[in-house]
């Protein structure tokens, strides 16, 4: 299965020593960083020493003591297997935040061992260095954030790889003649997500139902997390906001509250239980702005925000939605409010790097634009319309008060741009920050 990030890993491995950091590579559990280092490792170097600190425990002695480059080489290549080289080989350290001293030791070997290619993950690492109080090489290691699989990558997942090509060379008359076809696959993308066990499962079987069963696995792995990583006063907080989202998301006006969660609940005791999901990567935040400045991030709210999920595809399988229904006509994009849509639409925005995010409502709550998003210096509104229907009184609201020109709608409309609004149809939303260029 391919996956766009790896191009990235592989202009990193190509570095000079002395520019390349190690590398740390985050997200949640089960969205492909094991596969992607070992891909690394198979595309960019002749030899992989994997090192996993949860299977093989043992390893984390190679840390232990007085560092030296020489005993902790010799130890991890018994460990893993592999003699390691400077230069061809690939070290992965996974699951390193089993080993505190292992971490830490990044910055040891950034600074003495320039030559090694180092790269890391951890399941759950924010968790485990809150929870632990454990130190961090601050400034000595690069992150890199894994996101589950966007639509391109669906598409040429499933073998559809023209139709990916088309999307990312923008070829916009070729995209508008085969909307029918866009759609048709962005339905099953709706349905399926981008977790990779439940993509290669639906490559394989062609069925929306053998993903689903993907998606509960994963789901009650996640719930064991809550369990094993959380201290049992937390537990059940954790697990009411969690399952809570689906139907916050499809409400009237999709903003989350406390009292969506249960009746009475409150901010201070469920804020702790956000706050887990978030570093653990499960959910994304999206807060509100009644003033669009910039920096647009200095303006968000804390008090007013939106909470998404990690992949629609969870989503809907939180929610029940039945596959066979809404595959069929137009009912996916209307079922659930729109949720799902909007749902895509923010899983596509986070694919563009370093793009701030929130969204826009008066004081009064009557008007409100689905994403604020900050590019090119100046704040931009998108809307995200659920099928074709175009009609939108709040971006038009915010355009006049904000005497703002340039504005973006996502729907199942063609290409087309009139007055300063860019319309971009739902399966070329990944690519928004080029089309805006």
């Amino acid at each position: 299965m391919k996956r766009y990030a790896l191009e990235k890993l592989v202009a990193w491995s190509r570095r000079k020593d002395g520019q390349r950091k190690p590398l740390l590579v985050g997200g949640a559990r089960q969205v492909g960083k094991t596969w992607l280092m070992r891909e690394l490792a198979r595309t960019a170097y002749k030899k992989e020493a994997y090192v996993n600190f949860v299977e093989n425990p043992e390893a984390a002695k190679a840390f232990a003591g007085t560092l030296h480059v020489r005993d902790i080489m010799d130890i991890l290549s018994v460990r893993s297997g592999t003699d390691i080289t400077p230069g061809d080989t690939l070290l992965i350290l996974d699951e390193i935040q089993e080993s505190e001293r292992a971490l830490n030791a990044l910055k040891f070997l950034r600074e003495n061992a320039p030559q090694y290619h180092i790269v890391a993950a951890g399941s759950l690492l924010g968790v485990a260095l809150r929870k632990r109080r454990m130190s961090f090489p601050v400034g000595q290691v690069e992150f890199f954030h894994l996101h589950p699989l966007g639509f391109c990558e669906f598409l040429e997942g499933i073998g559809r790889e023209k139709l990916a090509a088309h999307l990312l060379e923008r070829r916009t008359s070729v995209i508008d003649a085969l909307s029918e076809t866009y759609e048709r696959h962005l339905k099953q993308y709706l349905c399926v997500g981008g977790m990779p066990e439940a993509v290669a499962a639906f490559a394989a079987t062609g069925d929306t139902e053998a993903a689903r069963a993907a998606h509960r696995g994963i789901l009650t792995s996640y719930e064991a997390d809550f369990f094993k990583y959380t201290e049992p006063a937390n537990i059940m907080r954790i697990r009411a906001v969690w399952e809570s989202l689906p139907r916050q998301l499809a409400g009237e006006n999709k903003k989350f509250t406390y009292r969506g969660i249960a009746e009475g609940a409150r901010g201070r005791d469920y804020d702790g239980a956000i706050e887990w999901l978030q570093t653990c990567g499960l959910i994304h935040k999206v807060r509100r702005t009644t003033k669009p400045a910039l920096p647009l991030k200095a303006y968000l709210d804390d008090s007013a925000f939106k909470l998404y999920m990690l992949d629609c595809g969870l989503m809907g399988t939180m929610a029940g939605l039945d596959t066979a229904t809404v595959l069929e006509g137009d009912a996916l994009f209307s079922e659930f409010k729109g949720a799902l849509t909007e749902q895509y639409a923010l899983q596509a925005l986070m694919l563009n790097e370093d793009l701030p995010v929130g969204y826009w409502a008066n004081p009064t709550g009557a008007a409100e634009v689905d994403f604020i998003i900050q590019h090119g210096g100046q704040n931009i509104p998108m809307e995200v319309k659920s099928g074709t229907n175009l009609k939108s009184k709040s971006l038009a609201a915010y355009r006049a008060k904000f005497s703002q020109h340039t504005a973006v709608r996502s729907s199942l409309a063609h290409f087309g741009e009139k007055d300063g609004l860019l319309s971009i149809p739902l399966y070329a939303l990944e690519q928004l920050t080029a089309y805006l260029k």
